[in-house]
Protein backbone atom coordinates (compact mmCIF):
# COMPACT_ATOMS: atom_id res chain seq x y z
CA UNK A 1 0.00 0.00 0.00
CA UNK A 2 2.83 2.41 0.88
CA UNK A 3 4.46 1.66 -2.43
CA UNK A 4 1.22 2.46 -4.30
CA UNK A 5 0.83 5.72 -2.39
CA UNK A 6 4.44 6.66 -3.16
CA UNK A 7 3.93 5.87 -6.85
CA UNK A 8 0.68 7.86 -6.93
CA UNK A 9 2.37 10.82 -5.19
CA UNK A 10 5.30 10.67 -7.62
CA UNK A 11 2.87 10.61 -10.54
CA UNK A 12 1.02 13.65 -9.17
CA UNK A 13 4.27 15.57 -8.65
CA UNK A 14 5.42 14.66 -12.16
CA UNK A 15 2.11 15.77 -13.65
CA UNK A 16 2.26 19.05 -11.73
CA UNK A 17 5.84 19.66 -12.91
CA UNK A 18 4.90 18.92 -16.50
CA UNK A 19 1.94 21.31 -16.27
CA UNK A 20 4.11 24.02 -14.69
CA UNK A 21 6.82 23.77 -17.38
CA UNK A 22 5.69 23.56 -20.97
CA UNK A 23 7.63 21.23 -23.22
CA UNK A 24 10.38 22.57 -25.45
CA UNK A 25 8.12 22.74 -28.51
CA UNK A 26 5.69 24.97 -26.61
CA UNK A 27 8.56 27.20 -25.49
CA UNK A 28 9.88 27.46 -29.04
CA UNK A 29 6.39 28.49 -30.21
CA UNK A 30 6.12 31.02 -27.38
CA UNK A 31 9.51 32.56 -28.15
CA UNK A 32 8.69 32.66 -31.88
CA UNK A 33 5.34 34.35 -31.19
CA UNK A 34 7.00 36.96 -28.95
CA UNK A 35 9.64 37.70 -31.58
CA UNK A 36 7.03 37.98 -34.33
CA UNK A 37 4.87 40.31 -32.24
CA UNK A 38 7.59 42.87 -31.49
CA UNK A 39 9.91 45.08 -33.50
CA UNK A 40 12.96 44.65 -31.25
CA UNK A 41 14.42 41.16 -30.86
CA UNK A 42 16.76 42.61 -28.22
CA UNK A 43 13.80 43.72 -26.07
CA UNK A 44 12.10 40.34 -26.46
CA UNK A 45 15.26 38.45 -25.48
CA UNK A 46 15.81 40.72 -22.48
CA UNK A 47 12.28 40.02 -21.23
CA UNK A 48 12.64 36.29 -22.03
CA UNK A 49 15.88 36.19 -20.05
CA UNK A 50 14.26 37.91 -17.07
CA UNK A 51 11.07 35.81 -17.17
CA UNK A 52 13.02 32.53 -17.39
CA UNK A 53 15.71 33.50 -14.87
CA UNK A 54 18.56 32.72 -17.27
CA UNK A 55 20.98 35.05 -15.45
CA UNK A 56 21.11 37.15 -12.30
CA UNK A 57 21.36 40.23 -14.53
CA UNK A 58 18.99 39.80 -17.49
CA UNK A 59 20.85 42.32 -19.65
CA UNK A 60 21.42 41.22 -23.25
CA UNK A 61 24.99 41.65 -24.47
CA UNK A 62 26.12 41.47 -28.10
CA UNK A 63 29.33 39.47 -28.15
CA UNK A 64 30.91 40.67 -31.39
CA UNK A 65 32.48 38.10 -33.68
CA UNK A 66 35.52 39.86 -35.08
CA UNK A 67 37.50 39.00 -38.16
CA UNK A 68 34.49 37.81 -40.11
CA UNK A 69 33.20 39.75 -43.10
CA UNK A 70 30.30 38.99 -45.41
CA UNK A 71 30.09 41.67 -48.07
CA UNK A 72 26.58 42.71 -49.02
CA UNK A 73 25.33 40.72 -52.00
CA UNK A 74 23.36 42.39 -54.79
CA UNK A 75 20.19 40.97 -53.14
CA UNK A 76 21.07 42.53 -49.76
CA UNK A 77 21.82 45.88 -51.43
CA UNK A 78 18.46 45.68 -53.24
CA UNK A 79 16.55 44.90 -50.03
CA UNK A 80 18.28 47.79 -48.25
CA UNK A 81 17.63 50.08 -51.23
CA UNK A 82 21.28 51.08 -51.06
CA UNK A 83 22.64 53.49 -53.66
CA UNK A 84 25.43 52.18 -55.91
CA UNK A 85 28.69 52.59 -54.03
CA UNK A 86 26.93 53.23 -50.69
CA UNK A 87 28.77 51.67 -47.76
CA UNK A 88 27.10 48.65 -46.17
CA UNK A 89 28.64 47.45 -42.90
CA UNK A 90 28.48 43.84 -41.73
CA UNK A 91 28.33 42.93 -38.03
CA UNK A 92 28.13 39.40 -36.61
CA UNK A 93 27.16 38.95 -32.95
CA UNK A 94 26.08 36.39 -30.41
CA UNK A 95 23.35 37.75 -28.16
CA UNK A 96 23.87 36.47 -24.64
CA UNK A 97 22.16 36.70 -21.29
CA UNK A 98 24.80 36.00 -18.69
CA UNK A 99 26.61 32.87 -19.87
CA UNK A 100 23.69 31.71 -22.07
CA UNK A 101 24.01 32.50 -25.78
CA UNK A 102 20.44 32.92 -27.02
CA UNK A 103 21.03 33.78 -30.67
CA UNK A 104 23.56 34.48 -33.38
CA UNK A 105 22.89 37.31 -35.79
CA UNK A 106 24.20 38.53 -39.11
CA UNK A 107 23.48 42.20 -39.66
CA UNK A 108 24.11 44.34 -42.72
CA UNK A 109 23.37 48.01 -42.16
CA UNK A 110 23.62 51.40 -43.79
CA UNK A 111 25.82 53.52 -41.50
CA UNK A 112 24.82 56.67 -43.40
CA UNK A 113 21.28 56.23 -42.03
CA UNK A 114 22.53 56.18 -38.41
CA UNK A 115 23.90 58.93 -36.22
CA UNK A 116 27.62 59.31 -35.57
CA UNK A 117 27.08 58.16 -31.98
CA UNK A 118 25.14 55.07 -33.08
CA UNK A 119 27.94 54.11 -35.47
CA UNK A 120 30.52 54.63 -32.71
CA UNK A 121 28.58 52.38 -30.33
CA UNK A 122 28.19 49.65 -32.95
CA UNK A 123 31.90 49.73 -33.73
CA UNK A 124 33.21 49.84 -30.18
CA UNK A 125 30.73 48.39 -27.66
CA UNK A 126 28.84 45.20 -26.86
CA UNK A 127 25.49 46.98 -27.02
CA UNK A 128 22.96 45.10 -29.18
CA UNK A 129 21.99 46.71 -32.48
CA UNK A 130 18.33 47.04 -31.47
CA UNK A 131 19.25 48.95 -28.33
CA UNK A 132 21.60 51.27 -30.22
CA UNK A 133 19.06 52.17 -32.93
CA UNK A 134 16.02 52.31 -30.63
CA UNK A 135 15.89 56.16 -30.86
CA UNK A 136 15.06 55.77 -34.58
CA UNK A 137 11.65 54.35 -33.60
CA UNK A 138 12.20 51.57 -36.12
CA UNK A 139 9.82 48.84 -37.10
CA UNK A 140 10.55 45.36 -38.37
CA UNK A 141 9.46 44.17 -41.79
CA UNK A 142 9.55 40.39 -41.52
CA UNK A 143 10.85 38.55 -44.56
CA UNK A 144 10.83 35.01 -43.16
CA UNK A 145 10.46 33.05 -39.94
CA UNK A 146 11.33 29.36 -39.89
CA UNK A 147 11.25 26.78 -37.13
CA UNK A 148 14.44 24.73 -37.41
CA UNK A 149 15.25 21.18 -36.48
CA UNK A 150 19.00 21.72 -36.56
CA UNK A 151 20.98 20.37 -33.64
CA UNK A 152 21.61 23.65 -31.84
CA UNK A 153 19.22 26.03 -33.61
CA UNK A 154 15.45 26.34 -33.13
CA UNK A 155 14.36 29.40 -35.13
CA UNK A 156 15.65 31.63 -37.92
CA UNK A 157 14.18 35.05 -38.62
CA UNK A 158 15.08 37.36 -41.48
CA UNK A 159 13.89 40.95 -41.37
CA UNK A 160 14.44 44.48 -42.54
CA UNK A 161 14.58 47.23 -39.95
CA UNK A 162 12.99 50.39 -41.29
CA UNK A 163 12.68 53.96 -40.09
CA UNK A 164 9.27 55.46 -39.39
CA UNK A 165 9.00 56.57 -43.03
CA UNK A 166 9.69 53.03 -44.33
CA UNK A 167 13.36 53.50 -45.28
CA UNK A 168 15.28 50.25 -44.70
CA UNK A 169 18.56 50.66 -42.85
CA UNK A 170 19.37 47.12 -41.68
CA UNK A 171 18.91 43.53 -42.78
CA UNK A 172 19.18 40.95 -40.00
CA UNK A 173 19.29 37.18 -40.11
CA UNK A 174 18.85 35.90 -36.55
CA UNK A 175 19.32 32.28 -35.55
CA UNK A 176 17.88 31.45 -32.13
CA UNK A 177 19.58 28.68 -30.23
CA UNK A 178 18.25 25.74 -28.26
CA UNK A 179 19.88 27.13 -25.10
CA UNK A 180 17.18 29.82 -25.06
CA UNK A 181 14.55 27.20 -24.20
CA UNK A 182 16.50 24.39 -22.58
CA UNK A 183 17.95 25.93 -19.42
CA UNK A 184 14.84 26.51 -17.36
Amino acid sequence: MRRLLALALAACIGAAAAAARPDAADEVRALDADLLAHDSATAVLQQWCADHHLAADPTIVAERVKGLDKPATPEIRRLLRADPGETIVYRRVRLACGAVVLSEADNWYRPGRLTTEMNRQLESTDTPFGAVVKPLGFHRERLSAVVLSERGAILRHKALLETRDGTPFSLVVETYLRAAVSRH
